[in-house]
């Protein structure tokens, strides 16, 4: 596993963490210094009720329209509460229901992200929030953008747990950690990484569902 055990950065709310580890770690993009382990935000509901209350803090309560929520990387505990937040404080809120959709996209086989016709509708015309564990090279976030725009539908920003900018693609990045929490965090494309340059071996592969340690 990596160098160091798995340790928490707390917050000021209840029941949120960010726990990470150091050491060298691998995705298919690019190389990092840290791996976050956002399995418990994911899946406890207690940590990603707070995950979502924190999310929704960063919205305006008079000018923010979300009619959809759309979930990556196994997002939809925390979508389903930050939904929840988003209609409990009046929201603005225009879909015909006055509820809002929490759904997924279907990943093909060459990395396009679909939505079959039965969902096709709860994209179309609306407000789509895209949420995201983590925005660090962007490429899943611009992805699930240029899904929305082809199916009619509007982005109106990106959340996530962790994120390295403020901004993707020209939407705003609203998230609840930031390279700031992490002393010396760096991501970069593999050839510039400097635990590369170090002949540092790699520890694990990493993605949104966690790592495979290389031994």
């Amino acid at each position: 596993m990596p160098t160091n055990d798995i340790h928490k950065i707390k917050t000021k709310r209840n029941n949120l963490y960010l726990r990470v580890a150091e050491g060298h770690f691998a995705t298919n993009y690019s190389h990092s210094n840290y791996y976050i382990d956002v399995a418990a935000q994911k899946s406890r509901y207690s940590e990603a009720k707070a995950v979502a209350e924190e999310l929704c803090s960063g919205y305006n309560y008079d000018t923010t329209i979300v009619d959809t929520i759309l979930c990556l990387d196994g997002t939809e505990v925390i979508g389903t509460c930050l939904a929840n937040e988003l209609t409990k404080q009046s929201f603005t809120n225009i879909n015909a229901h006055q509820t809002i959709y929490v759904v997924t996209p279907e990943i093909t086989n060459g990395s396009q992200m679909l939505f079959r016709d039965n969902i096709a509708p709860m994209i179309k015309g609306k407000h789509v929030l895209v949420l995201a564990v983590s925005v660090a090279s962007g490429s899943t976030a611009k992805a699930a953008i240029e899904a929305v725009r082809y199916y009619g539908g509007e982005v109106v920003g990106i959340a996530s747990i962790f994120a390295t900018a403020k901004e993707c693609a020209g939407y705003s990045v609203n998230s609840v950690f930031n390279p700031n929490d992490l002393d010396g965090y760096f991501n970069t494309p593999p050839h510039e990484c400097p635990l590369c340059k170090q002949n540092k071996k790699i520890d694990a592969l990493i993605n949104c569902y966690g790592y495979s340690k290389i031994k």
